[in-house]
C-alpha cells in the first residue's frame, strides 16, 4: 500500500511494538502513542521505544488516552491518514481486582479515540479485541457467528464494549472501523504476564511451572508476525463501514506440547506442579479465520515450534545483553502460569 500517516496506540506494547516496527521500514509516518504504565515492568517498553526511535519515520507522543484532553490534544496535533487502536489494559484475572483499570483504558480511552476519529474526519479505524469475548462457547472453533454477549470476565466485556461502540460510530458517523480478534499472541517483545515469558523464564531460574487443568488444556497460540501480516493486509484492503475478524492460528496446541516445545528449545527439562482448572478459564480456544482468509488471502501459519525458538532466542539475548530482574508482572501473574489471551 501507499505510504499513510498512522497513529498506533500501544506501540510500547507487545504488538503495538511489532506493527510499529513493520509500518515504519515500509516508509510509513508512524506516530507511536502509550501511557508506559505499570502493569509490567515498564523498561521492557522503553526497551521496545529505543528501537523504534532509530527510525527516522517514527515518533513517540507519551499520552493517556483516557484523558481526555490529552487525546484532543493528540489528535489536533497530528494530520492522520488512519489509527490502529492497540492500547488496552489486557489480561483477564486482573479485571477481577482492577476493575477501575479496565473501565479507564478499554471503555473510556477508546470512546476518546473514536470521537478523535470523529472530528477529525478520519476515515477508517483498525481496533484490536480479543479472543476472550469467546469464552463460555464450547463449540469450535469460534467464529464470528458463536455467541459472544454472555462474558465470563471484566476484561472481556470490555472488549465486547468497544466492538459494539465501533458499531455505532460507523452507523452514526460513516467511520470504517475493523475489530480484530487476536487469540493469543506470543513471540520475541512478549508480554512477561503471558505463560511464554513466565515458562521460559521460571525453567531458566530452576522454578516449577503450574499446570493447570492438570495438562488438559489448548490454546490456539498465534505468532506475533503472523498478527502483524494480518493488521497490515487488513489495512490494504481498505473496507468501509464495520467488520470484525479472528486473528488466530486455527491449530489447538496441547499445553504440554507447548511445555515441550520450550525444554527442546532451552535444553532444559521443566518442574512441573499440576493443578485443577481455574475458575474463569476456558479448556481450549480455536479460531475460524475463513472471513480474514476471504478477505486478505493470508491465513496464520508459523508453527509453535520456531514462535518458542524465536521467543527463547529473544529472551536470552534480552537479559544478556542488558541483565535485569525478569518480574513477571505487578499482580503476582507468576502464580497464574496459563494466561488466557494476550493482546497488549
Amino acid at each position: 500500500m501507499s505510504a499513510h500517516r498512522i497513529l498506533v496506540t500501544g506501540a510500547a506494547g507487545f504488538i503495538g511494538y511489532h506493527l510499529s516496527q513493520r509500518l515504519s521500514l515500509e516508509g510509513h509516518s508512524v506516530t507511536g502513542v502509550d501511557n508506559l504504565n505499570p502493569y509490567y515492568d515498564p523498561s521492557l517498553k522503553r526497551a521496545r521505544l529505543a528501537r523504534l526511535s532509530e527510525h527516522r519515520n517514527f515518533r513517540f507522543r507519551h499520552c493517556d488516552l483516557a484523558d481526555r484532553s490529552s487525546t484532543q490534544a493528540l489528535f489536533d496535533s497530528g494530520d492522520f491518514d488512519l489509527v490502529v487502536h492497540l492500547a488496552a489494559q489486557a489480561g483477564v484475572r486482573y479485571s477481577v481486582d482492577n476493575p477501575h483499570v479496565y473501565i479507564d483504558s478499554n471503555i473510556t480511552a477508546f470512546l476518546h479515540v473514536l470521537e478523535g476519529c470523529r472530528h477529525h474526519g478520519l476515515p477508517r479505524l483498525v481496533f484490536a479485541s480479543s479472543s476472550s469475548v469467546y469464552a463460555g462457547n464450547t463449540e469450535l472453533p469460534f467464529s464470528l457467528q458463536s455467541p459472544v454477549d454472555t462474558p465470563i470476565s471484566l476484561y472481556a466485556a470490555t472488549k465486547r464494549s468497544g466492538e459494539l461502540m465501533a458499531h455505532c460510530y460507523t452507523r452514526l458517523y460513516g467511520l470504517a472501523a475493523t475489530g480484530l480478534r487476536f487469540f493469543t499472541v506470543y513471540g520475541p517483545w512478549g508480554r512477561p504476564d503471558m505463560a511464554p515469558f513466565k515458562f521460559v523464564d521460571a525453567i531458566e531460574k530452576g522454578r516449577p511451572i503450574n499446570i493447570y487443568n492438570y495438562g488438559r488444556m489448548e490454546r490456539d497460540f498465534t505468532y506475533v508476525d503472523d498478527v502483524v501480516e494480518a493488521i497490515v493486509r487488513v489495512i490494504a484492503c481498505q473496507e468501509s463501514g464495520f467488520k470484525l475478524y479472528n486473528v488466530g492460528h486455527s491449530e489447538p496446541v496441547p499445553l504440554m506440547r507447548f511445555v515441550r516445545a520450550i525444554e527442546r528449545s532451552l535444553g532444559r527439562r521443566s518442574m512441573q506442579k499440576f493443578l485443577p482448572l481455574q475458575a474463569g478459564d476456558v479448556v481450549t480456544t480455536q479460531a475460524d479465520v475463513s472471513d480474514l482468509y476471504r478477505l486478505t488471502g493470508y491465513r496464520p501459519a508459523t508453527p509453535v515450534e520456531f514462535g518458542v525458538d524465536q521467543f527463547v532466542r529473544w529472551y536470552r539475548d534480552y537479559f544478556t545483553a542488558s541483565p535485569r530482574a525478569a518480574t513477571p508482572a505487578s499482580h503476582h501473574a507468576a502464580d497464574r502460569d496459563f494466561e488466557q489471551v494476550a493482546v497488549g
